[in-house]
């Protein structure tokens, strides 16, 4: 059997195991084989529902942050946020993510 344990501070805390191997763990148990769970697709976000970098300015300012606070805590000089923010500069996936994580747009988080 194929089994990975996951550990946290040192104590087993979860065990993982291929379907097949649950699958047979039913069945010796007595228990009817559950199907394999469906795969849904992930929901396409509409480009229109989710605010551009346009309005990055807007959406900081709406959350009281400072542009050095935002652009410190993301880990970018405050002067690259300003470029960000004026149009000057068009930010990598890495940094839209955090700017999305620390302003709570889920379409920027989970752009890649």
């Amino acid at each position: 059997m194929d089994l990975q344990i996951i550990k946290r501070n040192g104590e087993p805390e979860y065990a993982v195991l291929s379907w097949e191997s649950y699958q047979a763990l039913l069945k010796a148990a007595g228990m009817s084989q559950q199907p394999a769970p469906a795969e849904a697709p992930a929901a396409p976000v509409p480009e229109h529902t989710l605010p551009g970098l346009d309005q990055l300015r807007s959406l900081r300012e709406a959350k009281g942050l400072a542009l050095d606070t935002l652009a410190r805590t993301v880990g970018i000089s405050p002067s690259y946020l300003s470029m960000i923010e004026r149009g000057e500069r068009t930010p990598d996936s890495a940094i839209s993510r955090s700017l999305g994580w620390e302003l709570g747009i889920t379409g920027w988080r989970d752009a890649s």
